[in-house]
């Protein structure tokens, strides 16, 4: 049974769970998107988002220093610090929270255990570009259609241009022949 079990042991022992976990949160703060199975996803973004968190507003330099330490304690990847405190916390400055993202892939054809991608939210090009060309692109709104004299005079207007456009190339084309 399930009874008072907080979080899920993903079938391993404590120490491999977090090496397994430690290991997991520097690849997706070095490559910002690591591909895994759900299970492990939602138990990595129980991990790597208050680490996330403890790199915003810091004052100081003690407290830089001292929430760096920290981090390293649980990532034990200096290189996946300096980034994390360099280019993610820029990033991440002004959202309250939220930092990662998880898309669903399907099964694994081997095991048939779902899989999924899980992403750092401000990473993802594809995303961010989708929601400023919604958010920045003009919105039609339905209404009544036009009435028959308002299209009539809309369908004019453009024979009117395609004659004077023929009678324009015909003219061309007399005078290419003189």
């Amino acid at each position: 049974m399930r009874h008072r079990k907080k979080f899920n042991h993903l079938g391993r022992k404590s120490a491999h769970r977090k090496a397994m976990l430690a290991n997991m949160a520097s690849s997706l703060i070095l490559h910002k998107r690591i591909k895994t199975t759900v299970a492990k996803a939602k138990a990595l973004r129980m991990y790597v988002e208050p680490l996330i968190t403890k790199t915003k507003e810091l004052s100081t330099v003690e407290e830089r220093t001292h929430a760096q330490r920290t981090v390293f304690a649980s990532l034990k990847d200096k290189y996946a610090v300096k980034e994390l405190f360099g280019d993610v916390a820029e990033k991440v400055a002004d959202r309250p929270g939220g930092y990662t993202r998880i898309l669903k892939l399907g099964n694994r054809l081997g095991d048939n255990a779902e899989m999924c991608l899980i992403e750092l939210v401000d990473y993802n090009e594809n995303m961010l570009e989708t929601k400023k060309s919604s958010s920045a692109g003009k919105r039609t709104r339905r209404g009544r259609r036009k009435s028959t004299a308002e299209t009539a005079v809309a369908t004019e207007a453009p024979a009117q241009e395609e004659t004077t456009q023929e009678q324009a190339s015909d003219s061309t084309e007399a005078e290419s022949k003189e």
